[in-house]
């Protein structure tokens, strides 16, 4: 038994010191890619023939540990140790070995305790068979926690800021009251200083709010100051969630250049969170803020679990012929789609799950289909309502491919309880549109017109008070 054992082992051992060439049985590897992530990490292995696995937890020290059947190691499978990043939230490194022939092993160093989802993808679109491990965290983040912590480190920021604000206004007027003493002394007529107290402190103020410069008496600036605070006073936090389509796994569509759908939308969603963050009593929740898959029911529970007042998902699609141009609005339909065309372009966003690889076993089929039954007329009323408003302001920015907000089945937009809607923002596959995606200029106003409708959209459609007071 010991000699065999030993043979096992120099088999292994040789198998470390194997190229490719010498490896010619077994399934072989096409690419190993790491995705990390807040949400999750994914590890994904590719190959040319489906491939099976166990796994199983050990701790002291975290480990997972993945025994791959079929399979030979090979220089792309020692790959997999470079990639992991520093700054991965779960995997510290990754080992690999030969544990037994025709069976290899991946042990996981972990920096926390995870929650592993290990399945296989069948081939498709670009990809070959799929062996992959999600790594969870044991306890989901709340993002509405996050939400309204990052409130409330605006809210302290704002009050610093109105702090320094008075500071600096008290100053401006003890340095005139004693001019005005100086300037009375030396027998020089002129008004006396202001002696009105100073205004009240007020808990929040726009980030950065300063007190109006002095122009003139220091009577302008006491007038200002008040307004300026009372119009900074948060009742009601707006919650918006920005949808960056595709994402890891799923690239979305190509330009004729190379740039990716995944990566320009990412790009827009961030200015935007940022422009309308910017606003006292809004806050933006992105369903992704780095190059990870985001499946698309998920995609929808985010967006309820912050409560959210609007869901925006943002995309850049490609069509058919690279003659097709102009951004587009859709809301989802109860009755099919509006156009051929829509219907098209539902059918290939719903397809992103296929692509970006969701664990079928797992998935409730039911789930899109009950919570598109229970999608309300008023909810896509809204929805149009918004639509209206976002596609008005693009308008003004550059061509849009329809004059009127679409509609189709998307799967995204089926939030029973969330207006909702879907933006094309521009044809990647019209080698012009991508020009336009990848300018910073474009991008800006492109942002500058979406945030611009959703203010429009709340301004005529003010939210209801929220049942849980954030």
């Amino acid at each position: 038994m010991t000699s065999r054992r030993q043979a096992i082992g120099r088999l292994g051992s040789l198998a470390l010191l194997l190229g490719a060439r010498e490896i010619a049985w077994g399934a072989a590897i096409v690419a190993v890619r790491v995705w990390p992530a807040d949400d999750y990490t994914r590890v994904t292995i590719e190959s040319d023939a489906a491939l099976s696995a166990r796994h199983f937890l050990a701790i002291a020290p975290d480990r997972l540990v993945i025994d791959v059947d079929g399979l030979e190691l090979s220089p792309q499978l020692r790959e997999l140790v470079g990639k992991v990043q520093p700054d991965d939230p779960y995997i510290a490194r990754v080992r690999v070995g030969q544990n037994q022939p025709r069976v290899v092993r991946l042990v996981l160093d972990l920096k926390q305790p995870i929650a592993p989802e290990l399945f296989t993808l069948a081939p498709v679109a670009a990809y070959q068979h799929r062996l992959v491990f999600d790594l969870h965290p044991m306890h989901e983040r709340d993002p509405l926690l996050e939400l309204i912590q990052d409130r409330e480190q605006a809210e302290q920021k704002a009050a610093q800021a109105v702090q320094d604000a008075l500071g600096e206004f008290i100053g401006r007027v003890g340095q005139a009251a004693s001019a005005a003493t100086t300037t009375a002394a030396a027998g020089t007529a002129l008004s006396p200083p202001l002696g009105a107290a100073a205004p009240p402190f007020a808990a929040s103020a726009p980030p950065g709010a300063r007190a109006p410069a002095a122009a003139g008496h220091p009577n302008d600036a006491a007038a200002a100051l008040p307004a300026q605070i009372a119009q900074a006073k948060i009742d009601r936090l707006v919650v918006v969630a920005i949808d960056p389509g595709h994402g890891g796994e799923d690239p979305g569509a190509t330009g004729p250049s190379g740039l990716r759908e995944k990566d320009v939308v990412l790009a827009i969603a961030m200015q935007l969170r940022d422009r309308l963050n910017a606003n006292p009593n809004m806050r933006a929740m992105l369903t992704r803020d780095a190059d990870f898959f985001v499946p698309l029911q998920d995609r929808v529970k985010k967006a309820r679990r912050v409560q959210a007042d609007l869901f925006v998902s943002i995309h850049a699609d490609a069509f058919m012929t690279p003659d097709a141009r102009g951004a587009s609005v859709f809301a989802l339909s109860e009755h099919g789609a509006t156009s051929s065309a829509a219907r098209w372009m539902a059918n290939r966003e719903n397809a992103s799950d296929l692509v970006g690889g969701t664990n079928l076993r797992h998935k409730d089929e039911t789930v899109l289909r009950t919570m598109l039954d229970m999608s309300t007329t008023a909810q896509i009323k809204d929805s149009l309502k918004l639509g209206g408003e976002v596609l008005g302001e693009i308008g003004k920015v550059g061509k849009l491919h329809k004059g009127s907000v679409e509609q189709a089945s998307f799967a995204v937009l089926k939030a029973p309880d969330v207006p909702s809607i879907l933006v094309e923002s521009a044809f990647i596959s019209n080698p012009g549109e991508e020009a336009k995606l990848r300018d910073p200029d474009y991008r800006a106003q492109l942002v500058a017109a979406l945030a611009t409708g959703i203010q429009r959209y709340f301004a005529r459609n003010p939210p209801l008070a929220r049942s849980r007071q954030l």
